[in-house]
């Protein structure tokens, strides 16, 4: 890079795990213990705009109009970091980071985040990645990111201790299935435990962290499956029991972590309710107390009109499978 100030954009879509991630085989690395399969929606945007700029004495960091937090900001001076030195780099960043949803919520702010970030920090520096480093990069910082660089259907394998170059893979495009994920906004504000903080007690602490680890590959392979078929019962099935497993490692952690409220058992119930009645609704959730349903697109209104009427149910969403990471220089 020359002195003067570089800069660039990128818009980043989150994604929801079909196939649930849920532990680490390498922590310093974070390399996922379990493969994981997932959607990328396009209406939960990140934007992030990257700004090197010589005048700097350190990087200025900005989430949603305001200043990061000092964690916030370690974890994206990291990303840049990393930038950095693969673009023998040493210049300072802004950093101005807007999700259009609720962040740190248990909506994957942080999968569409850094996928922005590692984008935009790239495209600022100068740097030529492919998709796939791109979605290297990501991973190093969130795991669930790595994902957020493809559209559609998409793959991230578990890690072996020591792979830095793990990276994700799209298992189909957006336009290969025409489903509908209503996102049901059961609760405001971030949660409590975090992601990492976790997974990693579930790893020490769960009794049945094991039975998980060994029983979550097989559930990917049923979903992989099932979207190359377009069979939406065999992965609803496979997709709740995923979600109900890796909760149930939380729930058995020391201390317990319950990331569910009393309105996501009313919906649970819902969605249990729709399809009693006939209509095709799976649930899906992450660390947090949303509850997401997956449907064909034929189905969504009904879905989203029987969300909206259950008692807690604040705000929905009703996503299709959206693009991968765009940069704007």
């Amino acid at each position: 890079m020359s002195g003067r100030p570089h800069e660039a954009s990128a818009r980043a879509c989150a994604n929801i795990a079909l196939a649930k991630y849920w532990g680490k085989s390498d922590v310093k690395r974070n390399l996922p213990a379990v493969p994981s399969i997932s959607m990328t929606l396009d209406q939960l945007v990140t934007e992030t705009r990257v700004r090197f700029d010589p005048s700097l004495d350190a990087d200025n960091v900005r989430l949603d109009g305001r200043r990061a937090s000092t964690e916030e900001a370690a974890r994206v001076v990291a990303m840049l970091d990393r930038v950095r030195r693969q673009a023998r780099l040493q210049t300072r960043a802004r950093v101005s980071s807007h999700n259009h949803f609720p962040t740190a919520a248990g909506l994957a702010s942080s999968a569409s985040g850094f996928a922005a970030l590692a984008a935009a920090a790239s495209a600022a520096a100068g740097l030529r990645q492919s998709a796939r480093r791109l979605s290297a990069l990501a991973r190093a910082s969130s795991a669930s990111a790595a994902r957020s660089i493809f559209g559609g259907f998409v793959e991230l394998p578990a890690g072996k201790r020591g792979d830095a170059d793990l990276a994700a893979r799209q298992l189909a495009p957006p336009g290969h299935w025409n489903l509908r994920l209503i996102v049901a906004q059961t609760a405001t504000g971030p949660k409590k435990v975090g992601s990492t903080e976790g997974m990693e007690r579930s790893r020490k602490t769960s009794p049945y962290y094991t039975t998980w680890i060994g029983q979550a590959p097989k559930w990917a392979r049923t979903i992989k499956r099932a979207i190359k078929d377009r069979d939406l019962d065999a992965l609803g099935l496979a997709m709740e029991q995923s979600t109900l497993a890796f909760h149930c490692c939380a729930i058995t952690s020391t201390p317990s972590i319950v990331y569910w409220a009393p309105q996501t058992l009313t919906a649970l119930d819902t969605v249990r309710g729709l399809r009693e009645r006939g209509v095709s609704a799976w649930a899906t959730m992450d660390a947090g107390p949303h509850v997401k349903t997956l449907c064909d697109a034929s189905d969504a209104a009904r879905v989203r009109q029987a969300l909206d009427r259950t008692a807690g149910v604040t705000r929905t969403w009703v996503t299709k499978p959206g693009p991968g990471v765009e940069v704007h220089s």
